[in-house]
């Protein structure tokens, strides 16, 4: 019963969130991820940490996805960076070393700590707005 109402919150938060706060949320589940694998890997739980750099990877996934390609130089910084960091979570799960995902995790929190900051000082779009607006588009 606790679980549905968590879930619903988080559903909830979901929907009703800007698209700037959106990006903010799938960094912070990079940043969620990344920790429960390197406090995995030096425990031989190396199953957990696969689960959750493959969630991370997904996540960045989706942000990539998000991109509008249109919208110039910024999408295309943010795709290189979407793909170094993509790359370098491969090498720590492949090789089970925490020291990439550290790094990762170090990058990651750097772009959260930038959007977050962004989403503070910009006004909040409408709902019906954004509604209108489609996918993220996290550049444009």
């Amino acid at each position: 019963m606790n679980r549905d109402k968590i879930n619903h919150y988080r559903e909830t938060q979901i929907k009703t969130a800007s698209k700037g706060k959106l990006v903010v949320m799938l960094y912070d589940g990079i940043i969620r991820s990344l920790d429960t694998a390197i406090e995995a890997i030096p425990q031989k739980r190396y199953d957990i940490a696969n689960n959750s750099i493959q969630k991370a990877q997904d996540i960045i996934s989706e942000l990539i996805m998000s991109l509008n390609m249109d919208a110039g130089d910024f999408s295309k910084k943010l795709l290189n960076i979407y793909t170094f960091l993509n790359m370098k979570l491969i090498d720590g799960n492949m090789r089970k070393d925490t020291e990439p995902l550290v790094f990762v995790r170090k990058m990651v929190s750097a772009l959260y700590d930038a959007w977050n900051q962004i989403v503070k000082n910009s006004p909040n779009p409408d709902l019906e707005e954004m509604k209108k607006g489609g996918g993220i588009d996290v550049a444009g």
